[in-house]
């Protein structure tokens, strides 16, 4: 695991060896009707370091040439060319260029708003991907947006960035057999889920079930239930009044405290100092 998330807080390190060509929804109309907020594509190096705590929008993350760090599902991985992470709205999510090394990645992150960002329509992953299409697309539209910025080319650019990114982060919709089982988990979040009867939807054998949920979303089955989870969570106490200890029960936790420290573990906060932040940050604040 993870140091403890006490020791993470919000922040935004660049340094003088970091560079990033971005386009951004202000300047960009085409970005504005896919409901991206920003894209970008560059290189960064030590002591690039960014955290946050509570990731507004989705948020995919490629790796194009060298090595990064990057927390998911409340622990630091290692991220390599070649590599793909998608981090869901309303997470914990941080990362960081190591020393001695250069590491070129593009981005797409998503508003808040965007059919993306809502909970379970985005699988979390951290997969292998070749993103140098993705980052081709990124680099097009940055050129479009000095050029002249016309919208029907940018609109192309747009579009190819959002077929690419329908490739990264919907893996398990291409299965029938993983459809299967994570349509109904997310009917039913709150249900005592146990492997065999997962594997039962699948119909297949619980260790197959491992290895098709490993190299498509990049975590064991019982894993990505414990992600559905917290992200509904997080969605609820964003958006609800309800009490921790009834959104613990809506996501099949009935011993509060269970619910309250995995949340922390996931998430970085617990469930009502996360209620707090996000209503916070909903006014601006």
């Amino acid at each position: 695991m993870i140091d403890p998330h006490a020791d993470l807080s919000e922040m935004h390190i660049v340094g003088d060896r970091t560079r990033f060509d971005q386009v951004r929804a202000e300047s960009c109309e085409a970005l504005r009707r896919h409901q991206i907020a920003h894209v970008g594509i560059g290189e960064a190096a030590a002591p690039y370091r960014v955290v946050r705590m509570d990731l507004p929008g989705a948020y995919v993350h490629c790796s194009l040439e060298g090595e990064g760090r990057v927390l998911l599902d409340g622990r630091w991985r290692v991220h390599r060319a070649g590599m793909v992470s998608v981090a869901p709205a309303r997470a914990l999510h941080a990362f960081h260029a190591v020393p001695e090394t250069t590491w070129r990645l593009c981005w797409v992150r998503y508003t808040p708003a965007s059919p993306r960002s809502l909970p379970g329509s985005m699988a979390p992953v951290l997969t292998a991907f070749d993103a140098d299409a993705l980052g081709f697309s990124i680099l097009g539209l940055d050129a479009e947006m000095r050029a002249s910025g016309d919208l029907g080319n940018c609109e192309l650019f747009v579009d190819s960035i959002e077929r690419y990114v329908s490739r990264i982060a919907e893996p398990w919709r291409r299965d029938g057999r993983l459809a299967a089982v994570w349509s109904e988990v997310q009917s039913a979040l709150d249900h005592p889920w146990t492997l065999a009867e997962l594997a039962a939807i699948a119909g297949v054998s619980e260790e197959h079930l491992r290895r098709i949920c490993q190299s498509s979303l990049g975590r064991s089955p019982m894993k990505q239930l414990l992600m559905l989870r917290m992200e509904q969570a997080a969605h609820l106490l964003t958006i609800s009044d309800h009490t921790v200890e009834a959104v613990g029960r809506a996501v099949g936790y009935e011993n509060p405290f269970a619910f309250s420290n995995m949340f922390k573990r996931i998430m970085g906060r617990r469930p009502s100092a996360y209620r707090i932040a996000s209503a916070a940050q909903a006014r601006g604040n």
